[in-house]
């Protein structure tokens, strides 16, 4: 096993912060702390997005790199008299991933341990046997006997929940198993582009951004965007990986390891042809691996950031992640690193003259 080091210490600490959309506070901190030593400014706009500024070039253009601070999670809505806990769920999930998860439910009080449970399938019929349980059938079970002791353990409706799982390094090390990559990897993205940045000199003003509530709409993207007021943006996400069985290149082409992805296409945005072949020709000329895909089914922060004002040449560059929308994803190391050092090279080139041309490519 590779020895624990920084960088290791801080995708932990991204990912172990509890935040679904609308509640992102824990993340948000997290990103704070380890993005405020290289930043000239942080602040927060009042949709509780976090907002980095550091300067190279005065007057120089403004770039916007933002991954999201949310991560798909539940939210209660009710509790039985028998003290089971009813929910709604916030972003994303596929009901045949829930069932028999632990799940950490944010009270007043504190946090409360609970696990995802419905009818047991022993006394179902043969028929219901056959289809999977539906989420509206689910329900949470803290261990209380009736409503008044959840109550009395702190559950109010509109409490956040959230998936538990334990930050893992794989026996191949560079292989990082946790919960919220989807997308505290992005959040990473941005902290780790300013430090670098810090000693580099580059001809533009530089945005980490952790936006928030992204899973329910990209909201937090529309409202920070709309603050900075970027020249050029870039949605850094999680993409999805084709590297499992019964996964068709058709479907997913993309492989961990071997390059973060250059969408083309996603379901809010058409990549910007100027910035897209400035980038590739950027990763080509410095030797950086990347590989293209498209996410024909899901959005970025991307769909919002090219829609602020006059529009905004963007594009969504992602990580290969495998079961996203799950209590566990796993990514490559690899694929984070060059990222990162993919956008310093494309930042460092960005000034007025370049996004000019880009602009209007």
């Amino acid at each position: 096993m590779t020895k624990w080091d920084d960088t290791l210490s801080m995708l932990k600490d991204l990912t172990d912060a509890k935040g679904i959309p609308g509640n992102e506070r824990e993340p948000r901190d997290v990103m704070k702390k380890y993005i405020t030593p290289y930043a000239d400014e942080v602040y927060t706009d009042n949709l509780g997005s976090l907002i980095a500024k550091k300067v190279g070039e005065e007057n120089g253009p403004k770039i916007m790199v933002a991954g999201h601070l949310d991560e798909v999670g539940f939210m209660v809505t009710r509790i039985d008299d028998h003290g089971f806990i009813y929910f709604q769920t916030v972003g994303g999930w596929w009901n045949q991933v829930m069932l028999a998860q632990r799940v950490t439910i944010m009270t007043r009080k504190g946090e409360l341990t609970g696990v995802i449970g419905s009818k047991p399938p022993h006394i179902l019929s043969a028929e219901q046997r056959k289809k999977p349980v539906e989420i509206k059938d689910m329900f949470i079970d803290i261990g209380a006997a009736s409503r008044e002791e959840a109550k009395e353990f702190g559950v109010t409706p509109g409490d956040a929940i959230v998936p538990y799982f334990e930050f893992t390094q794989m026996p191949n090390e560079k292989m990082l198993l946790a919960k919220a990559w989807d997308n505290r990897i992005g959040c990473a993205i941005a902290i780790e582009v300013l430090r670098r940045l810090k000693t580099e000199n580059h001809p533009n003003i530089v945005y980490g951004v952790g936006t928030s509530q992204e899973e329910v709409g990209t909201r937090g993207a529309k409202t920070s965007t709309n603050a900075i007021n970027p020249d050029i943006g870039f949605a850094v996400d999680v993409g999805i990986a084709g590297d499992t069985p019964g996964v068709s290149d058709k479907e997913a082409a993309s492989n961990m390891g071997e390059g973060p992805q250059i969408i083309l296409y996603d379901a809010s945005l058409v990549s910007h042809k100027g910035l897209r072949d400035y980038v590739v020709d950027t990763a080509e000329e410095n030797d950086i691996p990347y590989q293209y895909d498209v996410l024909a089914g899901g959005a970025t922060d991307g769909g919002s950031i090219h829609l602020t004002a006059e529009g905004v040449p963007a594009l969504a560059i992602t990580i290969a992640t495998r079961y996203i929308h799950t209590h566990a994803a796993m990514l490559h190391r690899d694929d984070f690193e060059h990222a990162v050092e993919l956008l310093v090279h494309v930042i460092k080139g960005l000034d007025s003259d370049k996004v000019k041309e880009i602009t209007f490519s």
